[in-house]
């Protein structure tokens, strides 16, 4: 269980993230176009999961437009942008925002990324949601680099995020 907190208060996550140098949990989340997407679709690619509580928050759309950036600068990697918002939330934040170098993944229906990936957040006021995070994941499957942002309401570390990609 990691300790996170929500403008200072304590709260919980249902675990840690996955280590890095391990091999990335498997995942099946829900698309825009309502079809599913797996962790073995993207075999071949680096990845960054870019994990947040809400699209509908002003740090979650930051990151988003933040990465929507970065997405450009490096071949052969993929942003996916995982919440348990909807689907139709997802996009039509991304629609009106010009946002179109990210995939949005939601993990809306039984939670289980959250649960694999340790994020859910177990108590306080965004209970059920995930934690803020970024786990990155190279070609073969491997996590790379993870961030479980302590304060949520702090953006990661993008420089970071850069420095593992190049």
């Amino acid at each position: 269980m990691a300790k996170i907190t929500l403008k200072g208060n304590p709260v919980n996550t249902i675990g840690n993230l996955p280590k890095v140098g391990k091999k990335a949990p498997k995942f099946k989340l829900v698309k825009s176009d309502l079809s599913t997407a797996k962790l073995k679709d993207y075999k071949g690619t680096r990845l960054v999961l870019n994990i947040t509580p809400s699209i509908d928050t002003g740090v979650c759309a930051n990151s988003v437009r933040e990465f929507n950036k970065l997405a450009t600068q490096f071949e052969n990697t993929k942003v996916l942008y995982i919440s348990k918002d909807l689907p139709f939330a997802q996009a039509r934040f991304c629609g009106a925002e010009g946002i179109d170098n990210v995939e949005t993944l939601s993990d809306f229906i039984k939670g289980k990324f959250g649960k694999k990936y340790g994020v859910t957040i177990l108590d306080g006021p965004m209970k059920g949601l995930l934690s803020r995070s970024i786990v990155v994941i190279d070609e073969s499957g491997t996590v790379i680099y993870t961030e479980q942002v302590s304060e949520t309401i702090d953006e990661p570390n993008y420089d970071k995020v850069i420095e593992v990609l190049k």
